[in-house]
């Protein structure tokens, strides 16, 4: 079994087809489809239902992708390994969540790129689910996630600190009014997808509140939730630091136990810890906010 052929299967059951797999691996769409099916072949059936939106995993396909993911942070822990002299230099992955990575991290990265130039940093961002799987297969070396986090191949340091706040559009001068002026389920919950933290704690205070049923509208962006939310769309749980001073919407306190929650950086508790991400390290702990786990 080639490792080229389970990098590029890989690729292909997390982008979803062939065309977005050839663009992230640089190579062209042949050579992704000949790849899929010499190891289909080899295995001896098929590991991806084809169909006009894209590629889904078959049931094979969904059992080697976890193997596959490994063998190849595997390689490429391997590879990172043997090049670490000692100098933070070639490619780091960083995962985090969309509301850290717009409003926490861009002071961070800048302080990051300017101490170690060398390093060439990705990052991308997901739910806290999708983020702490990525840790484990090795996709990213490192992410900030939504606390608490308990896993014992993870290693986590809280980072921030934040407080969450009820977000509606400027009508709804408080909660009062909000739940006075809204149907008895409740008004639509402005969600991210499902495996982001937050919207498992709007959907708890919206239980909380009596709104248990209430309608949910999935949305991929932060300034789309917000402009959503602006709209009288429906409303939304994020960090007060993301919405900031934001004139076009409504900010309203919770109570602690509703609001309080931590963002974590974590690692992968057996991973090398080489150069790049000490550095990385280095820098989250020099930013004056991090508090030891």
């Amino acid at each position: 079994m080639e490792l080229s052929d389970l990098v590029t299967f890989s690729a292909v059951a997390r982008l979803g087809g062939i065309t977005r797999a050839a663009d992230e691996l640089n190579t062209v769409q042949s050579n992704v489809t000949q790849r899929v099916k010499a190891l289909e072949a080899e295995i001896g059936t098929a590991l991806f239902e084809r169909h006009s939106r894209g590629m889904t995993l078959t049931g094979a396909g969904r059992r080697l992708l976890p193997y596959a993911d490994r063998m190849a942070a595997l390689s490429r822990e391997a590879v990172l390994a043997a090049r670490d002299d000692g100098e933070p230099k070639g490619p780091l992955s960083i995962g985090s969540m969309e509301t850290t990575a717009a409003v926490r991290l861009p002071s961070l990265l800048a302080e990051f790129h300017r101490r170690f130039p060398a390093v060439q940093l990705i990052l991308r961002t997901s739910t806290t689910a999708d983020l702490v799987t990525g840790v484990l297969n090795g996709t990213f070396d490192g992410a900030f996630v939504a606390g608490p986090i308990e896993h014992a191949e993870l290693d986590a340091t809280v980072v921030f600190r934040e407080e969450l706040v009820l977000v509606t559009a400027r009508r709804w001068q408080s909660l009062g009014a909000l739940r006075a002026g809204t149907p008895g389920s409740g008004p639509t919950a402005l969600v991210f997808r499902t495996g982001c933290t937050y919207r498992q704690r709007l959907e708890q205070v919206f239980s909380e509140f009596g709104w248990p049923s209430s309608a949910r509208f999935e949305l991929g962006t932060l300034d789309g939730m917000i402009g959503c939310v602006a709209a009288d769309m429906g409303v939304t749980l994020l960090p007060r630091a993301v919405v900031g001073r934001n004139d076009t919407v409504n900010v309203h306190t919770l109570n602690p136990a509703q609001a309080h929650v931590e963002t974590l950086f974590i690692t992968r508790r057996t991973a090398h810890q080489y150069s790049a991400l000490q550095g990385f390290a280095s820098c989250l702990a020099g930013n004056g906010e991090v508090i030891a786990a």
